[in-house]
């Protein structure tokens, strides 16, 4: 969907979470290595998450924003939960975890809060920054490609891929997938997730997945009255009931695993999401990161327009 036609008021109350590894993983990736600082350390990532921040804010003008980073790919309580979580996944080289501080400096330089930690992942403060700014009267703008995050929609929020500029609401999720954000859980649980290494139901796909949640409502209620499932029109039914019972405690510990935390203690998080606006001494400090000359200019002259709206 394009983006939702809504009033100047709502669109300044909203508040922009950002999934900033996403994009700098997708530069890192993108752009060459050939682009380095002073002391020859590639900055291409770091570029590409910069010019992605100067397009959001010129576009966007937000009020209020915030920035989610990943530092736990290994050692999340997530991890406790099971070993074998996002395991499946290659450790950062040195090279991009140097341009992953940067960037995080670099929103620490033009007034972005930003947050990151080695208990949780950038879901989970998305989920928890989301859950402070609903206290507020705020809708959330989640800035993500990441189906994952779709679990934490309410009726005013949206997820907005930003490379696609494309933008989904409750509505759209439930076209999109058969389920409502509510659901979306439960539906990972069941049909699990290759990227993070979350097992599911070996043997439940989408399809089916989708049959249970219309039927049930929910993962609990499934396991309430497995019988009822042997009364579902669709194929294989008995099959379904059996994998359902060989594998709850599977199904559960997915669930856990996909289930974003929204309830991270965040000091004065509200004060925080409004966005004060770089300072002066904001050029020194982004050139100190290692960001070139033009893609600081780029950056502080889209925040100097979205100052001035």
């Amino acid at each position: 969907m394009k983006q939702a036609n809504q009033t100047v008021e709502t669109m300044d109350r909203r508040v922009y979470l950002i999934d900033a590894s996403v994009y700098i993983f997708r530069a890192w990736f993108s752009l060459p290595d050939s682009m380095t600082d002073a002391s020859g350390r590639p900055v291409n990532a770091l570029t590409g998450f910069a010019d992605m921040l100067a397009r959001l804010i010129r576009s966007q003008t937000p009020a209020h924003i915030a920035v989610a980073f990943d530092e736990s790919l290994t050692s999340s309580f997530r991890n406790r939960i099971d070993p074998a979580y996002k395991a499946n996944r290659e450790s950062a080289p040195e090279e991009l975890k140097h341009q992953f501080r940067m960037a995080r400096q670099v929103c620490d330089a033009i007034g972005l809060y930003n947050l990151a930690c080695e208990e949780y992942e950038a879901d989970d403060y998305i989920g928890s920054l989301l859950h402070v700014a609903r206290g507020q009267g705020w809708p959330g703008v989640i800035v993500s490609p990441d189906k994952d995050l779709a679990q934490l929609l309410d009726a005013d929020d949206v997820i907005w891929d930003f490379a696609k500029n494309d933008w989904m609401d409750a509505q759209a999720i439930t076209a999109k997938f058969g389920v409502t954000p509510a659901q979306m859980l439960d539906y990972q649980a069941l049909v699990g997730d290759t990227v993070d290494n979350i097992p599911g139901i070996a043997g439940i796909g989408p399809k089916a997945a989708v049959a249970l949640l219309t039927h049930f409502g929910s993962l609990d209620a499934i396991y309430a009255d497995l019988d009822q499932v042997l009364d579902l029109p669709v194929r294989g039914a008995k099959r379904l009931r059996r994998l359902l019972e060989e594998q709850r405690d599977v199904a559960e510990r997915s669930r856990q695993l996909a289930r974003i935390v929204t309830t991270i203690p965040l000091e004065d998080a509200a004060s925080q999401l409004v966005w004060q606006r770089p300072t002066p001494e904001a050029s020194p400090a982004l050139l100190a990161t290692g960001l070139g000359t033009g893609a600081t200019e780029r950056l502080l002259s889209a925040c100097a327009v979205s100052s001035a709206a």
